[in-house]
């Protein structure tokens, strides 16, 4: 069965798609440096969205957060100009930590992994 669609569902796409294009031609802070948006949530009336970040330099994520905050009137103005909207939503950007995690996760399981093999070495030389 098909997934259907919801209205904010294509909404959060195509503003994810015009906050790259507006963060990468537009803004010009250094602080920035590499952003990418992993996902927006729009609320079911389209007027607001929260946009999840994953920052590349995990050392300054919040001061590019803070930054991109700041921008938002420029940011809503932008996308305002861009997309056919009755309503632009407000914004609101915070840290994406499902990067993070996955990550943290991934080394666990890696370690896990290598305790195994280490332990049954262990077992079969006995």
């Amino acid at each position: 069965m098909p997934r259907e669609f919801l209205r904010s569902d294509r909404m959060a796409e195509q503003l994810r798609r015009e906050l790259a294009e507006i963060v990468r031609d537009e803004i010009k802070d250094p602080r920035l440096g590499f952003v990418s948006f992993t996902e927006v949530r729009m609320s079911r009336d389209l007027s607001h969205a929260v946009i999840y970040c994953s920052i590349f330099n995990s050392e300054k994520q919040q001061e590019a957060i803070d930054v991109l905050n700041r921008a938002v009137g420029f940011i809503r103005k932008e996308i305002g100009r861009r997309i056919r909207a009755r309503i632009v939503p407000t914004l609101k950007f915070t840290i994406d930590e499902s990067v993070t995690r996955g990550a943290e996760m991934d080394d666990l399981i890696s370690k896990a992994i290598g305790r195994d093999k280490k332990n049954s070495i262990d077992e079969e030389s006995e």
